[in-house]
């Protein structure tokens, strides 16, 4: 069987870009931030290896969905010898991510909910409106930002 050159499994990174549909710039900043890695030629070109257009598509396809970054990086450390990742890889996590992407929902569903109260008043006020002063616990006893340690004089009046 013939020896195949190193550099036909590589890619450049407008190759990368082309058959991944991401930026040049995306990117340069995936690999900044460790979820891709390339090789440097002797000219310093960036070259990538083929498994990196999966690697890419696993990347893009979580932030999709919402999935942090640092997140998406912390889940392909995981990955035994920073391997790309699989089918199954992909179900595991996205089960793993389920329940943080479950309260996202309930919160755009809560922010929706409220959204056009705030838009038909428009007063945005900190006494009631949701978006501003969600999950006020103070608010069902006082209203606005009055809330003041209570001081107590050294001297009371007598």
């Amino acid at each position: 069987m013939p020896h195949i050159p190193e550099t036909l499994h590589e890619l450049t990174v407008g190759q990368l870009s082309a058959r991944s549909g991401a930026a040049v710039s995306a990117l340069h900043f995936y690999e900044a931030k460790g979820l891709i890695s390339s090789r440097r030629t002797s000219g310093n070109q960036r070259r990538y290896g083929r498994d990196t257009l999966r690697r890419v598509a696993f990347v893009r396809a979580a932030q999709r969905v919402g999935i942090p970054l640092a997140t998406i990086r912390e889940a392909l450390a995981q990955l035994p010898e920073e391997r790309t990742p699989t089918n199954e890889d992909w179900a595991r996590l996205s089960e793993a991510w389920r329940a943080e992407l479950d309260e996202r929902i309930r919160q755009l569903g809560r922010l929706r909910d409220h959204l056009t109260d705030c838009i038909g008043c428009g007063c945005l006020s900190l006494e009631t409106c949701v978006l501003s002063n969600p999950d006020d616990r103070f608010g069902e006893h006082m209203a606005g930002s009055r809330l003041l340690p209570i001081r107590r004089s050294p001297n009371p009046p007598t």
